[in-house]
C-alpha cells in the first residue's frame, strides 16, 4: 500500500482528492491542513485519513512531517487561491505559495526522500491570451497579470528546476477554473450561489456583481482530481499538462444558469468595487496533450455541477 501525503487535504480541491483516492485500496491517505473549521470538507472521511495539523512556512515542522511519513506520494495542493487577495496582500500570498512549496521539496529532498509528485500551477500564469491564440496550450506565451499568478508560476518552475537539478519526480499541472461544492465564496460561482441562496432564505432581495464579461473555462472539481489522479500514475516527470474543459462560458451565462435554478426572483446590480485591478477577459484550455496521454476527459455538465453548488450552499447558509 503507498503513503500519499495531500498538503491541504481539507480544502477545495484537497479534500475531493482524498475522497477519490479513497475509492481504491492502494493507498494510505496522510492530509496536512492549517485550520480547524476547514475539516467540515473531510467530516465523511475524517477516520480514514491520518492528519497534521501544519504550518507549511515552518520548515522544521514540515521537515519533521514528511520524514515521519516517507510519502511515495504527494500532491501539493495547499497555497492561497484568491486572485483577489493577491491584488490586496501581494506579498502575502506571493510568500505563502512559493515558500511553503520550498520548503516542502527542501524537506523532501534533505530526507533523501523521492516521491512521485504533484505540483498544481495555474492557468493564471498565461495571462490575457490573444484571441488568435486560443485555445490556449502548453506552449502559449506565459503572461502573469498578477501576484498569485507569478507565485503559482514560480511554483511551476520551482517544480522544473527541483526535476532538473535533483531528478526529483515532479510532474506539473495547470489547472483552468474549477469549481463544485465546497468551494469558497471568494470565487466567482460560489459567491453567486451563497448570494442567490441568501436571496432564497429572504436575507436579502439582490446580488451585487462585478465583471461580468470575462470567459472562462469550467471544469468540476469531481472531474480534475480525478485528472490529478491520472497525472501521478501517468504523467511524465518533468512534464507539465494544462487541464481544463475546452469549454469557455461568459460569467454572465452561468450566471443566467443559476438564476434560473433558483427558487426566487433574484435582482442583480452591478457593483464597480467588486472589479479588479486586471482581469483576463478570456481562457480556454487545450488539455489535448494529457488527453493523448490518459484518455481523460471531463464527463460532468455544467448544469449539474451549478446545481449541486447551490444545493451546497442551501444546507449551510
Amino acid at each position: 500500500m503507498k503513503k500519499v501525503l495531500i498538503t491541504g487535504i481539507s480544502g477545495f480541491a484537497g479534500s475531493f482528492l482524498a475522497e477519490e483516492l479513497l475509492s481504491s485500496d492502494d493507498y494510505e491517505i496522510y492530509g496536512t491542513y492549517l485550520v480547524e473549521k476547514s475539516l467540515s470538507n473531510i467530516s465523511q472521511i475524517k477516520e480514514r485519513v491520518k492528519l497534521s495539523r501544519l504550518d507549511l512556512l515552518d520548515y522544521g515542522k514540515v521537515s519533521e512531517v514528511v520524514g515521519k511519513i516517507r510519502p511515495d506520494i504527494v500532491f501539493h495542493l495547499a497555497a492561497i487561491a484568491n486572485t483577489s487577495q493577491s491584488f490586496e496582500s501581494p506579498q502575502e500570498v506571493f510568500t505563502n505559495n512559493v515558500n511553503s512549496q520550498l520548503n516542502l521539496l527542501e524537506a523532501l529532498r534533505k530526507e533523501k526522500l523521492n516521491p512521485k509528485m504533484l505540483i498544481v500551477s495555474s492557468a493564471e500564469v498565461y495571462g490575457a491570451v490573444s484571441e488568435e491564440n486560443l485555445p490556449i496550450d502548453e506552449e502559449t506565451p506565459l503572461l502573469p497579470s498578477n501576484t498569485y499568478a507569478v507565485s503559482k508560476l514560480s511554483q511551476d518552475f520551482l517544480g522544473l528546476q527541483y526535476f532538473l537539478t535533483y531528478g526529483m519526480k515532479i510532474i506539473r499541472v495547470r489547472p483552468f477554473n474549477h469549481i463544485g461544492p465546497r468551494q469558497s465564496p471568494n470565487f466567482v460561482v460560489a459567491d453567486f450561489a451563497k448570494k442567490i441562496v441568501d436571496v432564497e432564505k429572504g436575507k436579502t432581495d439582490g446580488i451585487r456583481v462585478g465583471n461580468l464579461q470575462s470567459k472562462r473555462d469550467f471544469t468540476d472539481v469531481r472531474d480534475m482530481v480525478k485528472a490529478y489522479s491520472l497525472s501521478i500514475s501517468m504523467g511524465k516527470p518533468g512534464d507539465v499538462y494544462n487541464l481544463g474543459s475546452g469549454k469557455s462560458y461568459l460569467i454572465s451565462e452561468v450566471l443566467d444558469k443559476m438564476i434560473k435554478m433558483s427558487k426566487s426572483r433574484v435582482k442583480v446590480e452591478a457593483d464597480k468595487s467588486l472589479l479588479r485591478p486586471s482581469d483576463n477577459p478570456q481562457l480556454i484550455c487545450d488539455y489535448s496533450k494529457f488527453r493523448k496521454l490518459t484518455s481523460w476527459e471531463p464527463e460532468i455538465d455544467i448544469d449539474k455541477t451549478l446545481m449541486d453548488t447551490l444545493e451546497y450552499w442551501r444546507g449551510i447558509v
